[in-house]
């Protein structure tokens, strides 16, 4: 296997995945060669990690480079490395050995990595390798089901395994392995293709229905405008197999109060036999009066000030918060804040978890707005040389983010607090209620849980809700 320290074959590696083409095979002759390239129909970039071959999909692959000296992220996970400026856009770097709980050799200043530079969705990462080896054309129907002994990962990331020119390559699920977001188009679409067809066949039902109403109703009763029906489990079944397919809101006990009544107000709004999403657009506008204030952005005096009467006294020495679907920080930090404010003498402990990784590297860094920093934020905010904004060390210090899934095994210690708010509606079912179990486990006997304003533990005997305002929290029975 040659190194990448090649010029030539980085240029090599990075034509081909630019044109998509089989350029770096080479054979004897050219009959040979259209032979070969008529039977491919699927490319892969392969690699080695501790001496074993692996691949992924070249259309995942942007480019390869070889770069060193990221810039260290602090309270991230283990493997990831920092980040790195790719002509002007910041991406998080991933020791793919790390990740595998490979061995590593001491790194010295200045050493170049070998990166595989990938994109998720709308998501770019770079992850770190031994060496990069050239692209390879197989027909697809040669991969073979992963198993366990082809290789020292979890089988869950293994795509599949193939065999070229007597070397075993294991084909990685690299989307798997970064937890993609990413929507499925064509299942949105062979959603939306079963909704029309339902709701053609409820259209009949329902016109079947009027021509068996009863002799006693006056033509004036026949024509007059009517009432959405709030319970017509047809439209709201179609609304929900669209919300959970387009944006991955799963309707359950902890949301159905909220859902039925956006749907009822939904149905006077659009019209009768306008309910339903045709689009992501119409998911976001149903959704868009879900959130709870302040979401995915700074906190407002007034919000700050609400959250703040509903701590509860606590007179630890430290006092521990798990923010799970942390975004991109601005909630933490804000949390953050206001626990300082709150116990002022307590050191603070924050376990923020996201699964979108490019999220949780970049949280650390950020920058905060003037008008921010000049609000109720000011005692909690310094300024940089640049005169720039940005947290004080304390705040900084009391927030570890990490990348993880909350859906998995949450370890993590007992805590004072926890803030999830706009987050259980947005998993599985199953994962639902075994993250409802893990805020039960988590939460000490004096915490104190916020989900989102429109979520809710009510009608669950293990937990005693408390309403203020617009409000809600939950501590144990």
């Amino acid at each position: 296997m040659e190194d990448i320290q090649n010029k030539e074959e980085v240029k090599n590696i990075n034509t081909a995945l630019a044109e998509n083409l089989g350029t770096y095979m080479q054979d004897n002759s050219a009959a040979e060669k259209n032979d070969k390239l008529a039977q491919i129909d699927y490319k892969m970039v392969t690699f080695s990690l501790a001496g074993k071959d692996y691949a992924i999909d070249i259309m995942k692959v942007k480019e390869i480079a070889k770069a060193g000296r990221f810039t260290y992220v602090p309270n991230t996970l283990p493997f990831v490395l920092g980040v790195y400026n790719l002509r002007g856009e910041i991406i998080p770097i991933v020791d793919l050995r790390l990740f595998f709980n490979i061995e590593v050799e001491e790194r010295t200043n200045g050493n170049l990595e070998n990166m595989l530079i990938v994109s998720i969705g709308e998501q770019t990462f770079g992850i770190v390798v031994d060496y990069i080896d050239k692209v390879v054309g197989i027909q697809k129907s040669t991969i073979q089901p992963p198993h366990p002994l082809f290789g020292d990962i979890n089988i869950k990331y293994i795509q599949g395994v193939v065999e070229v020119n007597n070397r075993l390559y294991i084909l990685l699920d690299i989307e798997r392995i970064f937890g993609s977001k990413i929507e499925a188009q064509s299942r949105v679409e062979e959603t939306q293709r079963n909704m029309m067809a339902r709701a053609a066949v409820g259209t009949v039902e329902v016109k079947q229905t009027k021509k068996g109403a009863k002799a006693a109703k006056t033509a004036k009763a026949e024509e007059a405008p009517k009432a959405p029906v709030v319970d017509n489990n047809v439209d709201m079944t179609f609304v929900k197999e669209s919300l959970a397919q387009m944006r991955k809101f799963t309707v359950s006990e902890f949301n159905e109060k909220w859902f039925k009544e956006r749907f009822a107000a939904w149905a006077k709004q659009r019209g009768k036999d306008k309910t339903q999403l045709a689009s992501t657009e119409d998911a976001d506008l149903f959704l868009k009066e879900f959130y709870s204030p302040c979401n995915a952005t700074w906190w407002t005096k007034e919000y700050a000030d609400q959250i703040y009467k509903l701590l509860p006294d606590n007179t630890a020495k430290q006092i521990v918060a798990w923010n799970p679907g942390c975004g991109k920080g601005m909630e933490t930090f804000s949390l953050a804040c206001l626990l300082k404010k709150r116990y002022p003498e307590a050191k603070i402990r924050i376990y923020a978890h996201d699964v979108d990784l490019l999220n949780v590297s970049n949280a650390p860094l950020l920058s905060v707005p003037d008008a921010v920093a000049n609000d109720w934020y000011a005692p909690y905010v310094t300024k940089k040389a640049n005169n720039d904004y940005t947290f004080t060390t304390e705040i900084k210090n009391s927030i570890m983010f990490e990348y993880h899934d909350c859906a998995n095994t949450n370890a993590l210690p007992v805590v004072d607090i926890i803030f999830a708010r706009d987050l259980i509606s947005f998993l599985s079912a199953d994962a639902q209620r075994g993250l409802a179990n893990d805020f039960e486990e988590k939460l000490k006997g004096n915490g104190v849980l916020f989900l989102g304003q429109n979520e809710s533990l009510e009608g669950n005997t293990k937990w005693i809700h408390h309403k203020d305002g617009s409000i809600a929290t939950y501590t144990k029975e």
